[in-house]
Formats: structure tokens, sequence, C-alpha cells
């Protein structure tokens, strides 16, 4: 089934209505969808690269205003519609353990959640189930997304396809390296 959604994906990047169906797959990933909307961008940008950084606006707005739904799943239909989806992520298990400490790092959660290849919809659904302050929930994620998306499309517009192979599979593993060093780094500040 993964592999289909994946299939069909791609296949949207050349459609006549590709910016659409990047505006749709970013808005359902911020909540329910498991495929990244960079799937869809990197052919896309390729495709066309003067338009690399409204792809990645899209890409931007979309996945922030999806990601207000899935707060909206957290906060108003956590047992229903949240765990489920929680649940089939396989991050079930933690749940109660993660929620008490969630809120004291919830910024940063949001944060790395955006810019790192862990699922943004479960920052996004534990966000709400923990009564995150809505505006820091926001302010973080349009920080985290937009950072993400224009670094993707940025990377692409100079040096186009041969950047494609280190995006799809290193990029991740930078964000991630990069979240390590600024969390690393506030806490050495503060500790030391």
């Amino acid at each position: 089934m993964i592999r289909r959604l994946y299939d069909w994906t791609l296949s949207l990047a050349t459609s006549p209505y590709a910016l659409w169906a990047l505006a749709f797959v970013a808005f359902i990933e911020s909540s329910v969808f498991p495929i990244p909307p960079d799937l869809l961008m990197i052919p896309m940008i390729i495709a066309t690269p003067r338009r690399a950084f409204l792809i990645a606006g899209i890409a931007t707005v979309a996945s922030v205003l999806g990601g207000l739904l899935g707060y909206g799943i957290g906060m108003f239909a956590f047992e229903s519609i949240g765990q489920p989806i929680l649940e089939s992520l396989g991050k079930a298990h933690s749940m109660e353990e993660f929620s008490t400490q969630f809120n004291d790092y919830g910024f940063w959660a949001v944060l790395i959640a955006g810019l790192t290849p862990f699922p943004y919809k479960v920052i996004t659904i534990m966000s709400g189930w923990t009564a995150m302050p809505l505006g820091t929930f926001m302010v973080t994620s349009i920080i985290a997304r937009a950072l993400r998306f224009f670094i993707i499309a940025g990377l692409l517009w100079k040096f186009g396809a041969p950047i494609r192979d280190f995006i799809e599979k290193r990029l991740g593993l930078m964000f991630t390296l990069f979240c390590v060093v600024l969390v690393g780094g506030f806490f050495l500040v503060r500790y030391l």
C-alpha cells in the first residue's frame, strides 16, 4: 500500500494540477498521510526551477495549515482519530510518558519534527493533545516547515538535478544533525 501511495504521489508531479496536488499532499501529510511532500516537490522543482520558491511557499503554507488540522485532531478528537493514527505509526506506546514532558520541550519538538524525517503529524497531534499553546505551535511550525522546504528549493534551484540524490538520501540526516547540535548548544549554555 505504501508503495502505491509513493508511486501515486510521484505521478502527481507531472500533472497539470501539480501545485494543487502538492498543497493537498503537504496539507494531509501534516496530520494523516504517510508520504512527505518532499517527494512531490523535488521532481516539480527539477522540472521548473524558476518556480522553486513558489513551490516551497505552497508546501509551507499547506503544511502549516495541515498542522493545524493535526493540532485539532489531538485537541478535539484524540481518542477517536488521533490515537489510531499514532498507533498505526507505532508511537502509541510512549504517548503517556511523552505527554508529561512534551510541553516542557514543545518548541524544540515541533522544530525538530518539522525539519527532520521524524513524522511531523505525530508532533501536530501531540501538540493538540497536550494543549501546547497554539501561538508557540504556529510560530515553530512556520519556522520549521519554511526552513525545510526553502532549503530544499534553494538547493535544487542552485544545483539542479545533481543535488537530488543528496536531498533524497542525506538531507534528513543533515537536518537531524543540525537539530542535535542546536539543542545541544542551548543545553550547554543553559547548564554551564
